[in-house]
């Protein structure tokens, strides 16, 4: 199953951040109960990818337009890099 993340990653302020956040993580949890694989997606960037990544359980995130973007300034290998770094320490 894939949670949808872009409430998470428009939110405003951070109390509406923690909200959204809190709601992805009972849903993982939700999700991995039932006995599904669990992925997340919309609107991630390198900016707010980590608490997402840190959900426990999480297996795939997708990160299309926003590695994409980076990927024009740094080029492809170095934005990978970049976010899985950012993904790495978050899982840890």
């Amino acid at each position: 199953v894939e949670l949808h993340t872009g409430e998470y990653a428009n939110a405003f302020t951070p109390e509406q951040r923690d909200l959204e956040l809190k709601r992805l993580e009972k849903a993982a949890v939700f999700a991995q109960r039932l006995g599904l694989i669990v992925n997340a997606g919309h609107g991630l960037t390198k900016f707010n990818v980590a608490p997402i990544a840190s959900i426990g359980g999480m297996h795939e995130l997708n990160i299309g337009h926003s590695l994409v973007a980076r990927a024009l300034m740094v080029g492809l290998p170095e934005a990978v890099r970049e976010f899985r770094l950012i993904m790495d320490r978050a899982c840890r």
